[in-house]
């Protein structure tokens, strides 16, 4: 796939792992409006800035009809030290190490730093309407007030 997932595409729906052994999957969603945030890594600087701010701002999303999912290919164990390390509040989902959710959505890819190359998580948040189509996408995202942004559009909507 080239590219990015955007607005007006269909949220694949690809079942992944949740801390507690169980699954979950998009379409576990239908009929509420979802907000999936992509992000690299658990316990790195910018990944906890904004687990910390959905999950302060959970109630919100809850009260505006949406719910919130965080994602990326840590482990499932991973995230629960994250989970009670942080006191998060937002549901966190493991994605497949080869074929996942953000394979099919464009932003697991390759990526450079310091003259290296690696895979890696485009930090990405989808706004996924109650029919299951993205409404709106957010891509290379920048932390500081993302969050609020995205409730504002879940408001909008």
């Amino acid at each position: 796939m080239s590219g990015f997932s955007q607005a007006g595409d269909t949220m694949p729906d690809i079942v992944m792992e949740t801390p507690d052994g169980g699954t979950v999957k998009p379409s576990d969603f239908a009929g509420q409006k979802l907000v999936v945030f992509f992000y690299p890594k658990d316990n790195t600087p910018g990944c906890t800035t904004e687990a910390k701010d959905f999950s302060a701002l959970k109630d919100q999303f809850d009260a505006a009809g949406a719910a919130l999912l965080g994602v990326s290919k840590d482990s499932p164990k991973k995230h629960q030290n994250f989970i009670a390390k942080h006191g998060l509040t937002t549901p966190l989902a493991t994605d497949d190490a080869d074929n996942g959710l953000s394979d099919a959505l464009g932003i697991w890819t390759e990526k450079q730093m310091y003259g290296k190359t690696y895979m890696g998580m485009v930090r990405s948040t989808y706004l996924v309407g109650t029919d299951g189509v993205i409404a709106q996408a957010w891509n290379k995202v920048k932390v500081k007030g993302h969050a609020e942004e995205v409730l504002a559009a879940v408001r909008a909507l």
